[in-house]
């Protein structure tokens, strides 16, 4: 940043301009006050404060090269107790531009243990849900948890997603799953990091007993793709998907529509004449690519 000279004057009408801007959620404005502001006064006794703001504000932009340059500021001003909300929006940016370097010493100073390495974070962190497009269709899936903010999808999304997916996802969790005595974080979507070529197939199933229909789900995951009955989906009001929600994960039997995830066709058909040749009774039938639909 180059030298800025302000008055007192204008420093203080920028930093008014830009709570008010903040205040109203035009996080757009109130970043551009704030780096006006930074620009002139990069070391103020509340400077710390603005450097996490405007690197905050850029991350709600999905801005992600400006939320990576000014989080690195505001980083280098942070404290050093583990918690320290700085390092985590860095370890976000970091991630979202690549810098892996970056976003290793990011999470280690917020006090996360990595696996040691260098180069792209795969380790594992566990399962949980995504919220994709919190403010669109607002489908809640399973992924497994790649780093500290990565997910890779686990879940034939009812949407126009993607099975195999790999989103970046926020720190704070907003509502959980619950199965059986296990709660799972929901933590909302900030952005598809990767997107995936496993494409969706609709079909209609006839499962004798709940037993079948495991193994055909089962069939699936073996060769690291997935199933989903259609009848499967439910739907919530924004309240309660964000609440605490039991989740009744049954296998019914009988004749069912499912979504599958696989590369091709001739491959869901491969995994689903294997699945009806192991079990009497077993059938299938119709299989096409699926059509957009809805969410939860």
């Amino acid at each position: 940043m180059g030298e800025v000279r302000l008055s007192h004057e204008e420093a203080t009408a920028l930093l008014e301009r830009g709570e008010a801007a903040a205040e109203a959620r035009d996080w757009a404005v109130a970043a551009a006050c704030y780096e006006q502001f930074l620009d002139a006064f990069p070391d103020t006794e509340f400077s710390t404060e603005l450097w996490f703001d405007v690197a905050l504000y850029h991350k709600f932009l999905r801005n992600w090269d400006k939320a990576y340059e000014l989080g690195k500021q505001a980083a280098a001003r942070a404290g050093d107790g583990a918690g320290e909300p700085a390092y985590w929006n860095l370890g976000i940016a970091a991630t979202m531009v690549r810098d892996w370097a970056t976003a290793r010493r990011a999470w280690t100073r917020f006090g996360i243990t990595l696996a040691p390495g260098e180069g792209e974070i795969r380790d594992g962190f566990g399962i949980a849900c995504v919220r994709l497009d919190p403010d669109g269709e607002a489908e809640v899936v399973w992924v497994q948890r790649v780093c500290p903010t990565r997910g890779r999808v686990l879940s034939v999304p009812f949407t126009d997603r993607r099975f195999g997916e790999i989103v970046v996802h926020d720190g704070a969790p907003n509502g959980e799953r619950r199965v059986g005595e296990h709660a799972y974080p929901v933590f909302d979507e900030l952005a598809l990091w990767q997107p995936s070529e496993t494409a969706t197939w609709r079909a209609q199933v006839t499962a004798p007993d709940e037993a079948d229909m495991r193994a055909l789900s089962e069939a699936f995951t073996d060769r690291d793709l997935a199933m989903e009955p259609v009848d499967s989906i439910t739907f919530h009001c924004k309240c309660c998907s964000e609440g605490s929600i039991e989740t009744d994960r049954t296998t019914v039997a009988g004749t069912r529509d499912v979504l599958l995830a696989a590369p091709d066709e001739p491959s869901a058909r491969a995994v689903l004449d294997a699945w009806a040749d192991g079990g009497a009774g077993r059938a299938w039938h119709a299989i096409h690519a699926k059509a957009d639909s809805g969410g939860e």
